[in-house]
Formats: C-alpha cells, structure tokens, sequence
C-alpha cells in the first residue's frame, strides 16, 4: 500500500463527512440559498489564488522537468479553469462572476490559506504536494459519486460544477500529486512521513471547514467598519 494509500485511509471519515454535508447535499438537490452560493465563490476565488501561488512556489523546488511542467500547467488551470464552476454557481446565484471578486477571506478560508503558505515557505515539495492535495482529490470524488449516485443531466443547476469535477481530468491533477507524495515518502524520514501526513489530514479537515464555512455564510465575529477590511 502506498503512502497516499495509507493518509487517504485514515481520512475517510473526513471524505465521508464531507459528501454529506450540507452544502453538498445541497449541490445533489440543486438547493442551495444565494448567499451560500455566493459567499462560497467569494471565498473560493481567493483561496484559489493563494493555491495559484503556492503552484508557483512548489515549481521553484521541483529538480524534475516534468515535476516543473505539472506545477506550471495547474497555474492555468486554476486561473482559466476553474472559472467555470464558479459561473455555475453565479448563474444560480443570479450574479455575475465579476461582482463577486476581491473580498477578504472569512477566517477559516483565512485559516487553511496559511496552512498551506506555511507548507509553501516552510516545508519540502513532498510537504507542499501532501498540503495541496486534498482539495483535487475531495472534488474529484464528490463529483464523481454525485454523478454515480444523481446521475444528473443537463437540466441540473448545478450539472456543470458537478460534471467539472466528476470528469477525468481533476483525477488527473490528484493522482499527479500522489505520485510527487508517494515519490518522497519513499524516501523520507519517519519525521518527514509524520509532517506529510500532518499537513494532509489538517487540509482534509479544512476541507470540511470551507464547506461549513460557505453553508453558514461565516464571518469575522466583530462586524468592522469598511476601512479596516481584513
């Protein structure tokens, strides 16, 4: 069994946790409230952007080529992409995409951003890959099972996200992301296993707090004035 094998073992009850949560469940529905919707993409473009970074950084520690091409490549695809789910959710929110860029992270956007910059400047690719990896490989099953269990078509609301992210190409992205993983803990220290699998299962759980995050449209517990945005 592979490490990857064996961190995705030990997070199942986080991946089960999240394909019912509420959000989610919402997602299979086609019921969600626009400012859920809304409040998710705000998060969600921000969080992307960090992830855009952190792209960029783990290509400077690549000694691959290929490892270099991958990094290089998913900058693209976070940028141009992903777009396309969030117009989803604009749609059936009833705003536009641009109307909802450029707002400050809710603090556990903010929380699990920084986890993930701290793996970027702190930590080795293997650390960087193991702290990235959960968000392809949660999306990449919840739209998969979405399509096994729904099987919606093309009248869905949300047809388009869960088709995005059921689709071969997001198992692409994780299980590239394994091998990087998979690559260093062969390797690796039993420190260096321990830190790993750390920063994976602290993003699996993060990855449950986003959803919560979005279906409790959370903020910052003191309201402040507009000057002193976060």
């Amino acid at each position: 069994m592979s490490f990857t094998d064996q961190i995705r073992r030990e997070a199942d009850p986080i991946f089960e946790a999240i394909y019912k949560h509420p959000f989610v469940r919402g997602i299979a529905t086609g019921h969600l409230g626009k400012e859920q919707l809304i409040h998710y993409v705000k998060q969600d473009f921000e969080y992307l952007n960090t992830f855009a970074r952190i792209y960029g950084i783990a290509l400077s520690k690549c000694g691959e080529r290929e490892e270099m091409e991958f990094f290089n490549e998913q900058i693209s695809f976070v940028l141009t992409s992903e777009v396309h789910p969030h117009t989803n959710f604009c749609n059936a929110a009833g705003v536009t995409y641009e109307e909802l860029q450029g707002f400050p992270l809710a603090p556990t956007a903010h929380h699990y951003t920084r986890h993930m910059l701290d793996a970027a400047h702190t930590g080795s690719l293997g650390d960087i890959a193991a702290a990235l990896l959960p968000c392809p490989w949660t999306y990449q099953e919840i739209g998969q099972r979405l399509m096994e269990d729904i099987a919606p078509n093309s009248d869905h609301p949300f047809y388009e996200w869960i088709t995005f992210y059921g689709e071969k190409e997001m198992a692409s992205v994780t299980e590239k992301l394994r091998v990087i993983v998979d690559e260093r803990a062969k390797t690796a220290t039993e420190s260096e296993l321990q830190r790993m699998r750390d920063y994976y299962i602290r993003s699996c759980q993060l990855e449950y707090g986003f959803w919560e995050m979005a279906y409790t449209i959370e903020q910052w517990p003191v309201p402040m004035m507009e000057s002193e945005r976060i």
